[in-house]
């Protein structure tokens, strides 16, 4: 079981970067799958995240209105369109899946999410 994160990359502010993030498995269509990242000296937070269905979203305040997460069952992906980003987004960001199938509520910690992608780069200059 794998996931694969990729799209980081450099961007100045007020820029765009769309992340994605792949599965192996098609049973992944049925978790509740999230975007955290970890900035340099900080802890690993929550970004987004979006269960089964699409029914249910979540965002963190710090982004609300300029990111925006979708996935895309068909093709056993999720993605994070981020627009006017900030040098504060600079980050690794990391793909996650919750820990049990068919969850309708997305959920916000860490500990919550069973399996992580390797993690991609993202870094916004001023």
């Amino acid at each position: 079981v794998q996931l694969q994160a990729s799209g980081g990359g450099l961007v100045q502010a007020g820029g765009s970067l769309r992340l994605s993030c792949a599965a192996s498995e098609r049973t992944f269509n049925s978790y509740v799958m999230a975007w955290f990242r970890r900035a340099p000296g900080k802890e690993r937070e929550f970004v987004a995240g979006i269960n089964w269905s699409g029914g249910n979203i979540r965002y963190a305040d710090s982004v609300m209105g300029r990111f925006t997460i979708a996935r895309d069952n068909a093709n056993n992906a999720v993605y994070l369109q981020m627009n006017s980003l900030k040098p504060e987004d600079t980050a690794v960001y990391y793909c996650a899946a919750d820990d049990v199938p068919m969850r309708v509520v997305v959920r916000t910690v860490e500990a919550q999410y069973e399996y992580w992608g390797q993690g991609t780069l993202v870094t916004v200059s001023s």
